[in-house]
């Protein structure tokens, strides 16, 4: 099972492949020194993509810099069972 994820700036989203395909995705609204995660979905429940995505989304936001608004549930949830990732959540 081969899970990558990237970011497609033009549909505003992370997005989440498992072998090739297409599995979800984590939209979002960028704005100047700060991003806004609104809405998580994936299309296979149990396998880990959601958190797969959101960590390396995360990440991402990290390297350049950006402060998380979490909007997203999924994405608050991840931030709570994180703390280390505290400094980047615009709480």
């Amino acid at each position: 099972m081969a899970v990558t994820v990237s970011d497609n700036a033009e549909a505003s989203r992370f997005e989440v492949f498992l072998d090739g395909e297409r599995a979800g995705f984590a939209e979002y609204a960028l704005e100047p020194g700060r991003i806004t995660f609104t809405h998580t979905e994936v299309a296979v429940e149990g396998k880990g993509l959601a958190s797969a995505l959101v960590e390396q989304a995360l990440a991402d936001v990290r390297e350049r810099g950006l402060v998380v608004v979490p909007r997203c549930p999924f994405v608050r949830g991840y931030l709570e069972k994180h703390p280390e990732l505290a400094e980047v959540a615009d709480r």
